[in-house]
């Protein structure tokens, strides 16, 4: 099978035949047909049938697949402006739609950084005239990421910026972080938080345990997420700000979390789909696609975080996308910079948790479309009537053999070289067009 990709332009009415129709905004999960027509969903039910459609309408036999509202992934890296030659928006968006993703929302860690209104149209602007799904962005919480002055929130959310984080880096100053959660509550905005104590990080590279120990790396203490994450949420109950914590990693994380939203607290979090399919011992023989921040934990947290989403203390399965080119990772374990692309895998590595028999599909695919949509004021995220027509086609059952060369992204740093998976986006729809099919 071949990706390709089809004329954006081609915005025939599109009827999905005999497909399993999965809508986890509504917990259906029925055998019907869906019909998109003028960039919207029209129905989604059984027995439309080629009778009941619009001349010249596009019909595809589904039978086998499950159409499900295109997913949104939460926490991408997109080098634009600044890094292009890490990523670009057109390559992120490529890579987006062949795994079945149509809505990317990128971090402000740019170069600038998105902290002013003129940023986040420059993102807007190139993202429509260079990308095939929807891009929104995230602006920076403080000017230039630098965690000390909160940047003007009211302007960058008039702009279009749907959240505030400093991607990858902690607000450490705890007022800071209190005046944001305030203003973010006046604005109705959600404040994402990316949980660790850079000085109890410190020199780390890797989880902190025995294994770390036997390959003589420095490891990074699992106290470095969990104190962070329960000063944010005492800061939160303290505020009623909206407050996501950007990568839960730990057991110990899952319980801070769950007390926080059994006390009522306006509080969610993501896991990637890099902590949620692989642990420290994936590393083996100082393996750099593996050096991701926060690191990979043990298999006891890995499962602790699955059990969680199923129990739905995580919210959001996200890609934590993070291209880096060759020069910053053919380097010692140590040396190598933190990262790795995820945005074409999500899908089929989540599809690995569902095979397994570990979590649900209508769970898998809440966290990775409905969920994003309902905390980011999005309109996908399901399939009503009216909706807008963004839908992934995923074959769950389709064995394949990841190769790099094969990826659209610019850089190749995956987890799932050459790993053997099973399950793929077929074809995705974005506003009613296809962006991406496989035959």
């Amino acid at each position: 099978m071949k990706p390709m990709l089809s004329d954006r332009r081609d915005r025939r009415p599109i009827l999905l035949a005999n497909a399993r129709i999965l809508d986890p905004s509504r917990d259906l999960d029925f055998p019907g047909d869906l019909l998109i027509a003028d960039g919207v969903i029209r129905e989604a039910k059984r027995g439309i049938g080629a009778a009941g459609v619009p001349e010249g309408t596009e019909i595809v036999d589904c039978r086998g697949m499950i159409a499900a509202p295109g997913l949104i992934d939460m926490r991408a890296f997109v080098g634009e402006p600044g890094a292009e030659h890490r990523e670009t928006i057109a390559s992120a968006s490529q890579a987006a739609a062949a795994g079945g993703v149509t809505t990317i929302i990128c971090q402000p860690d740019t170069l600038p950084a998105i902290d002013d209104p003129t940023i986040v149209d420059f993102v807007q602007r190139r993202a429509r005239d260079t990308g095939i799904v929807h891009v929104h962005p995230m602006a920076a919480l403080t000017k230039g990421l630098a965690g000390e002055e909160m940047t003007e929130i009211g302007l960058l959310k008039a702009a279009g910026a749907v959240a505030f984080t400093d991607g990858a880096r902690s607000v450490t100053n705890a007022q800071v972080m209190r005046r944001a959660l305030i203003y973010a509550r006046d604005f109705d905005v959600l404040i994402v938080h990316h949980t660790e104590d850079p000085n109890l990080v410190g020199e780390g590279v890797m989880n902190d345990g025995e294994f770390a120990a036997r390959l003589g790396l420095i490891g990074v203490h699992k106290a470095a997420e969990t104190i962070m994450l329960e000063r944010d949420l005492r800061l939160v109950g303290s505020t009623e700000g909206r407050y996501h914590a950007a990568s839960i990693t730990c057991a110990e994380s899952i319980e801070v979390m769950r007390r926080a939203k059994e006390a009522g607290l306006a509080v969610t979090a993501s896991a990637s789909i890099n902590h949620l399919t692989l642990n420290e011992i994936d590393i083996g023989p100082y393996r750099t696609f593996f050096k991701v921040s926060p690191p990979l934990r043990a298999e006891d947290d890995r499962k602790a975080l699955v059990a969680a989403l199923e129990a739905g203390v995580i919210d959001v399965i996200m890609s934590d996308h993070n291209p880096q080119d060759v020069e910053v990772k053919r380097l010692p374990f140590a040396e190598a910079a933190a990262g790795a692309i995820g945005i074409e895998t999500m899908l089929p590595a989540g599809l690995r948790l569902v095979h397994n028999g570990e979590i649900k599909l209508l769970t898998l695919l809440k966290a990775m479309s409905t969920r994003p949509a309902e905390l980011l004021g999005l309109p996908g995220g399901t399939l009503r009537p009216g909706a807008p027509a963004d839908v992934v086609v995923i074959d769950p059952d389709v064995p394949w053999l990841l190769e790099r060369d094969e990826l659209k992204s610019k850089c190749r740093n995956t987890p799932f070289d050459e790993a053997r998976l099973q399950g793929r986006a077929v074809r995705t729809i974005v506003a009613g067009r296809t962006v991406y099919e496989l035959v």
